[in-house]
């Protein structure tokens, strides 16, 4: 992998950790467990738009990790690598069909899988069933979150000329 490129990885993970520090230091906006703006998801679309599937998953993973690491909770793991795995996956799918003015579509899709991956993950590890009660609600401010946190990838993706020079 050339430096430049290592470079700029290194930076949308250090930017998406950020992110993700400062949003968990921000009181919760509804009493719902759970729901959260999820900002650093921007990164995330951003970079599948970008720079390409393999490198946003880098992105992606390596947040994930650190996030935990300095969260000092690694239980997030499970919950944000399965959330994370299917909200890419379907960010990556829909990277295929959409328009870069339609990636806002790609965030609150991707950010509805987020919610599923979680809620599947959390009745794998709790044994509780009744937890997809709580899905809808998920899914509802995830529509919402998701298409914010899009239109932000949206916006950056389409102001692409200087992440192009920087990439290169």
């Amino acid at each position: 992998m050339k430096t430049r490129k290592l470079t700029l990885l290194a930076l949308l993970t250090a930017i998406a950790l950020t992110i993700f520090m400062v949003e968990a230091q921000i009181p919760a906006i509804v009493p719902i467990p759970g729901i959260k703006l999820g900002l650093a998801n921007i990164v995330t679309v951003f970079a599948v738009f970008a720079l390409g599937p393999r490198d946003a998953a880098l992105v992606l993973a390596a947040r994930i990790f650190l996030g935990a690491v300095f969260a000092g909770n690694f239980s997030t793991i499970f919950y944000s690598g399965a959330g994370g795995t299917l909200a890419i996956a379907v960010t990556i799918g829909l990277g295929k069909i959409l328009t870069k003015k339609q990636l806002w579509v790609a965030g609150a899709l991707g950010a509805v899988a987020h919610s599923i991956g979680q809620m599947a993950m959390a009745v794998l590890l709790t044994g509780t069933p009744g937890l997809i009660a709580y899905l809808p609600v998920m899914i509802a401010v995830s529509i919402v979150t998701g298409t914010f946190t899009g239109l932000c990838a949206q916006f950056l993706v389409n102001r692409g000329n200087l992440w192009k020079t920087i990439s290169k």
